[in-house]
């Protein structure tokens, strides 16, 4: 039985990231970079004012203030994307607005606020305050350079990356392509969602929880139809999801009892096995094997194991798959509320909530079939074999949702 860490390691060392195709930055957000991003230009362009006011020569208002204002001629006007012709000399100013070029000439801008117009001298302004020189300008280059990097091979492009890249120009980006993954759910006790309630049945959760989570983990999920405990049925699932997809992702039939027959209907197929066992709890049968370049991870069927194994291995092969260089869970650390305890002999990945101060504790009963606790969750707390956390302790709280 292998450690979370040993399994995740063999994992993400079979993966190779997946190849690349173009796309327009505004379709990307949520894709993996699979090229380095220089900047082509400076940003700002140019030098520009950070508010409406007047351009001027801050040498000529050093003296302004409310009681001795300092008179200005005004030359004309520039608005937001457009250039003032010439140039400012001393003693003169012109009209600008947020955004708008910086003329030739100028220093500096005041604010609107700072000066005063008087309707008995057209073609002036008066300055009520000095100002500094280059103060309330964005200078040409001062956010980003022409030529400098932005975003490394495996960045996620964020929705604030996107906006940066489309504000230096940039309409497109090489990205690693998305993998296929098919959703499974097998066990004859299974029921759709939506239809009649059958003694010994059970409705099927598990896809319709795992769905989310691959698409968060920049993945395109499949779900397919239930499979009943059959190494027959089982076998011509797993066939068609193959052939249709890079990765299947099963649910239930992959311990060790009469009726598991994902891991026998997997080798029938031609594909090989690399492990099935982790010692964490809960999701200890955990299947991971590989058919050519596809592979498969199988996760158990209890609604909880099922997403903890996502979690903690299958979302970093994804992420991996994708070329991305961070994928680890996000996490926050918090003060327990009250004691965890683990009395077993395998890490447990305790459920826990954190409020709106920060503070953690368990969400409920821990057994793997309980989803009302999970559907509160929103972290999990890593509880080492034989241990009390005491109340007060400051834990990482891995994050279940992005």
């Amino acid at each position: 039985m292998l450690s979370l860490e040993e399994a995740r390691e063999r994992m993400l060392a079979c993966l190779k990231p997946l190849g690349a195709e173009r796309v327009a930055v505004a379709e990307a957000t949520g894709r993996f970079l699979a090229e380095p991003i220089l900047s082509p230009i400076d940003l700002p362009q140019f030098d520009n004012s950070a508010m409406d006011g007047y351009a001027l020569r801050a040498a000529d208002v050093a003296k302004a203030g409310p009681d001795s204002p300092v008179a200005l001629k005004l030359l004309g006007a520039a608005p937001a994307g457009e250039v003032f012709v010439g140039t400012v000399p001393s003693g003169t100013c012109v009209r600008l607005f947020t955004g708008s070029p910086l003329p030739a000439g100028a220093d500096a801008v005041v604010m609107q606020e700072d000066t005063r117009v008087d309707a008995t001298r057209a073609g002036e302004i008066e300055v009520l305050d000095p100002v500094k020189p280059w103060e309330n300008v964005r200078l040409r280059g001062e956010d980003v350079k022409q030529g400098t990097k932005v975003a490394n091979p495996g960045d996620r492009i964020t929705a604030t990356r996107a906006g940066l890249l489309a504000a230096l120009g940039i309409s497109s980006v090489m990205v690693r392509r998305r993998p296929v993954v098919a959703l499974l759910a097998t066990g004859s006790e299974l029921l759709e969602a939506g239809q009649p309630a059958q003694g010994g049945k059970i409705f099927e959760s598990n896809r319709v929880t795992l769905a989310p989570l691959v698409k968060q983990a920049g993945s395109v999920g499949r779900v397919f139809p239930l499979v009943r405990d059959s190494l027959e049925e089982t076998r011509r699932a797993l066939s068609l999801a193959f052939a249709e997809s890079d990765a299947v992702i099963t649910t239930g039939g992959v311990s060790v009892g009469e009726l598991d027959f994902v891991k026998g209907a997997f080798e029938q197929l031609g594909g090989a096995l690399e492990f099935w066992k982790v010692s964490i709890r809960p999701g200890k049968p955990f299947v991971f094997g590989r058919l050519g370049e596809k592979f498969l991870f199988g996760l158990p069927g209890n609604p909880v194991s099922s997403v903890v194994t996502f979690l903690l291995l299958v979302r970093p092969a994804l992420l991996r798959w994708q070329g991305a260089e961070q994928v680890e869970l996000p996490s926050h650390p918090g003060p327990l509320a009250e004691p965890l305890a683990n009395t077993g002999d395998r890490r447990h990945f305790m459920r826990v909530m954190t409020d709106e101060q920060g503070a953690v504790r368990a969400a409920a009963g821990q057994a793997s079939h309980l989803l009302g606790s999970l559907a509160v969750a929103n972290g999990l707390v890593d509880v080492p074999p034989k241990t009390i956390l005491a109340a007060g302790t400051t834990v990482k709280v891995l994050r279940i949702e992005e």
